[in-house]
């Protein structure tokens, strides 16, 4: 089922109101089965007399509420499949992570971007054969317009710097953390909704570029106490591929759809890449010849197979000897497998792997030179990676490295008499004037209950309004964690 469904529901809620269209909006594709509600309620309508109240025409108003009697769905109050809540712990987590992805970012000298979540749909369907363009979340919108939720950012990243064209000067160094959206099978760390970690270099052909960015992300790993132990980094190029289907003959058109096939070996069957490597018109002896070069696990190997004149080879050296001066090369190691699944990768690649293999991929990316041109721009050299915030989280879970981050307050701020609510307010405004983070009781509470709040958010002291004390122009303080307590002037109050 591609694009929209549209449904005319009418109302009986008012006389003032009148049929409307919905917009069901669905994944391009696998087709699903939609089953309408034996009854849906309309939670939306137009006035009859076109709009008012200053809004703009067919703007949304409420309903009247509906009564007991009224037939309806009770709303189901889980996200959607394959979607996440973020309440205050898991938004603690949230921004604990992205802090540390824009906080690397930073050392390295990047400058944050970032994009519309909603796109033109024919960003990411311009290579074919990709197994992306069957996941987009697309649809037409009001104007016809084909559009999708981004799937990935560096389309969205190759657009804005064809858009900027001259007007940044190169090399760009750039990250972005944003929300991206497949419609794919869920696994463990893998969901239809995820956040990304993108860090790019445009305007660098050198393989310093790819070396920088694994240096980031062994800093990263670093900073969150993962070590070389629990992860590597399997690193390739595309280019050896491409000499190796040069000298079985196979023609250049097939470079991209071999990757992606290649991209499946520890995904499924052995004989199954086979099968699918068969229908590209590759000979067997050249099928069986290609599958045992891509299991090499050795650069020297590698080099006695293709010889050491290529480009891939000689980038690939240059690479683990970049390795040593960074101080990671105990992270990396050679794996001819390693293509990567996007079209657009021209050279070096390279995926971090837990090296437990219980995980799927936790980060993975490369050059892309040639990308650029796919959108009618001139082609820039470039490189990058991807890092998705659910593959790293299940890793710390299992390393047992999650943070214990419990709401942290400042102050507690608490009237001892509800005629005393103005002058609590007046204390924590002037708290909040200084920097410092207050909680405001905003009812008369016991104080049993205000100690067992300020012990919830972890409150460094307590600030007590008191009749007497306020008539002073004083407050009563109690530090929470050594039992101090003491009478200060407003004025005096830090």
């Amino acid at each position: 089922m591609r694009g929209a469904i549209h449904m005319l529901v009418t109302t009986r809620l008012s006389s003032s109101f009148r049929p409307i269209l919905l917009d069901f909006v669905f994944p391009c594709s696998p087709p699903c089965n939609f089953s309408i509600p034996r009854r849906l309620i309309c939670a939306a309508a137009t006035k009859a007399n076109g709009g008012g109240g200053g809004g703009r025409s067919g703007s949304i108003v409420a309903p009247p509420l509906l009564t007991q009697d009224e037939d309806f769905q009770k709303i189901d109050v889980n996200p959607p499949k394959g979607t996440r809540d973020f309440p205050p712990e898991d938004m603690r987590l949230r921004n604990w992570l992205f802090n540390h992805f824009k906080e690397v970012s930073r050392l390295f000298g990047y400058e944050e971007v970032d994009f519309p979540v909603l796109e033109t749909e024919a960003l990411f369907i311009r290579k074919a054969g990709e197994e992306i363009r069957d996941q987009l979340y697309c649809f037409e919108d009001r104007g016809n317009r084909r559009v999708a939720l981004r799937p990935e950012l560096t389309p969205s990243l190759a657009r804005l710097v064809i858009q900027k064209g001259k007007s940044v000067s190169l090399p760009l160094k750039w990250f972005a953390v944003g929300q991206c959206w497949r419609y794919e099978r869920m696994t463990r760390g893998r969901r239809r909704e995820h956040y990304q970690w993108n860090m790019d270099i445009i305007g660098v052909p050198q393989v310093t570029a790819e070396a920088e960015l694994i240096s980031s992300i062994v800093t990263f790993f670093k900073r969150i106490g993962i070590t070389q132990s629990d992860v590597g980094f399997k690193v390739s190029s595309r280019k050896v591929l491409q000499e190796l289907l040069t000298k079985y003959g196979v023609p250049e058109d097939m470079f991209g759809r071999v990757c992606i096939i290649i991209d499946k070996i520890e995904k499924i069957p052995i004989d199954e890449i086979k099968k699918e490597l068969g229908f590209t018109g590759i000979s067997e002896d050249a099928i069986e010849q290609l599958l045992q070069v891509l299991s090499v696990k050795s650069l020297d190997d590698l080099e006695d197979i293709l010889g050491g004149a290529g480009e891939a080879i000689a980038d690939l050296k240059q690479l683990f000897s970049l390795a040593e001066m960074f101080g990671y090369s105990e992270w990396i190691q050679f794996d001819a497998s390693v293509v990567r699944g996007l079209a657009y990768y021209t050279g070096i690649v390279f995926e971090g792997f837990d090296r437990k293999g219980k995980l799927r991929a936790i980060c993975g990316g490369g050059r892309y030179d040639r990308l650029l041109s796919t959108y009618g721009g001139d082609d820039i050299p470039a490189c990058g990676f991807g890092f998705g915030d659910a593959v790293i989280v299940e890793l710390l879970k299992e390393k047992d490295l999650l943070p214990e981050l419990g709401q942290q307050v400042e102050n507690i701020v608490c009237a001892l008499d509800k005629d005393l609510q103005g002058a609590a307010a007046t204390v924590a405004t002037a708290l909040r004037d200084k920097g410092q983070t207050v909680d405001l009781v905003l009812e008369s509470k016991p104080l049993k209950w205000v100690f067992k709040r300020a012990a919830r958010v972890n409150a460094r002291r307590l600030v007590l309004v008191g009749k007497t004390e306020w008539e002073d122009g004083s407050v009563s303080v109690k530090v929470l964690s050594s039992g101090e307590q003491f009478q200060v002037k407003l004025s005096d109050l830090e």
